[in-house]
């Protein structure tokens, strides 16, 4: 008599447990525990978005994730293929029979990104007086801007437009920031201001060109410095009016090499209907002239991204005020400015905007703003230069050495 068992009560292959450190995260990860689901029991797989498909592939965008939060704690992992075309490879999902461990991957890029830090390179443009320096302090609550690093008081205002840069590296929860301001003292303090854009224009395209060169080399740099611009924050004067000539110029000019994002600058000296009425009143001469500030309806990637979008666009331009003086407010310390009416405090969002303009810039969209930065202005830097001279001829080591004699 045979000792085969029959199929149909052929025991089931031992389901491997889960490593006991597998998606716990560090204690000063901002990330959330990793496979925990609803009942406390699953293992819940992460967004489809944060998961790498090769491009052209469809076999992840269904199916992934399901049953990861359920509350009988069911492995969640389903395999399921979809052919396109004659062929069809997979008709149907097939369950797991156990862990795999992709859920770490998120993990895996948290641990990465930690040890190699981030590049963020911010731009303030606007003229003398603004508070462009105290609203680079008050965004990242540091001594961050040029004026707080050496600055003179008794420092002239440049005849020309210059540009100055700073920087720092900061740190908070364990991840380390390299943070570049780049000043343009000078900008539209002249009684002629004709083509004072023209030096930071030529700044940008040149950090475009920074990367390009270390891009084209033979022998490439494991970690190329990035040095491009990421973000121009644009100060308007809180006149009441209209935009003057010079602002729409150099949005106008700069839109399509940087992501511009306007401000407002010292919306305290303007009251609530003024202020209301001023930025409905920039908000059609921006559309009016058709310049694109960040973020550009045409780089929205989904309904998602959309919805989010617009409810930024339909707050721009933010009106802030800045101050990284501390005062006490129901015996609260906050950031504010002191005025003999009160206090008005820079994160309170019945004040200003700044709160608003702080989660948009840093806490949201920070990523995107270097994404767009990379795929869109550089790529197309990029592309106009490689058409313009046939190709850049590839930079070996020996090359670089003797251009440096």
């Amino acid at each position: 008599m045979s000792d085969v068992v029959p199929p149909e009560v052929r025991p089931k292959p031992a389901v491997p447990a889960k490593p006991p450190n597998v998606g716990a995260p560090s204690p000063s990860s901002p990330f959330p525990p990793q496979g925990l689901g609803i009942g406390g029991g699953g293992v819940s797989a992460p967004p489809p978005s944060a998961i790498p498909v090769p491009i052209g592939s469809h076999a992840l965008s269904h199916g992934v994730g399901h049953g990861g939060g359920h509350a009988g704690g069911h492995p969640a992992a389903h395999s399921v293929g979809h052919g396109h075309g004659g062929s069809h490879s997979s008709t149907g999902g097939s369950a797991l029979l156990g862990y795999i461990g992709i859920d770490t991957i998120i993990e895996q890029m948290r641990k990465k990104t930690m040890k190699t830090g981030f590049d963020f390179n911010i731009m303030v443009v606007g003229h003398s007086g603004l508070g462009k320096s105290t609203l680079v302090n008050t965004l990242f609550k540091s001594q961050v801007s040029r004026k707080s690093a050496g600055w003179a008081r008794d420092e002239k205002i440049p005849k020309t437009v210059e540009i100055k840069t700073v920087s720092h590296v900061i740190e908070e929860g364990g991840v380390k920031m390299k943070l570049t301001v780049v000043d343009t003292p000078g900008f539209g303090d002249q009684i002629n201001n004709d083509n004072c854009w023209e030096p930071i224009s030529k700044y940008i395209n040149e950090q475009f060109e920074k990367f390009l060169k270390e891009e084209v080399n033979i022998t490439r740099k494991k970690r190329i410095p990035d040095t491009r611009v990421h973000c121009c924050l644009y100060f308007i004067p809180p006149t009441g009016h209209c935009l003057r000539q010079l602002d729409t110029e150099f949005m106008r000019r700069l839109s399509h090499s940087v992501n511009i994002i306007p401000v407002i600058a010292k919306a305290d000296t303007m009251t609530m209907e003024e202020r209301l009425e001023f930025k409905q009143r920039v908000k059609k001469e921006l559309e009016t002239n058709g310049i694109e500030f960040y973020p550009q309806k045409e780089f929205d990637d989904d309904m998602e991204d959309k919805s989010d979008n617009d409810k930024i666009r339909e707050v721009m331009p933010f009106a802030v005020v800045g101050s990284d003086k501390e005062h006490q407010v129901n015996s609260k310390r906050v950031l504010g400015r002191k005025t003999p009416w009160g206090i008005i405090e820079v994160e309170n969002p019945n004040h200003c905007e700044f709160a608003q303009l702080r989660d948009f810039l840093i806490r949201s969209h920070l990523q995107d703003l270097k994404e767009v930065t990379h795929n869109i202005h550089y790529e197309t830097y990029r592309a106009k230069r490689l058409n313009e001279n046939g190709g850049l001829h590839p930079i070996s080591s020996n090359d670089t050495q003797e251009s440096n004699l």
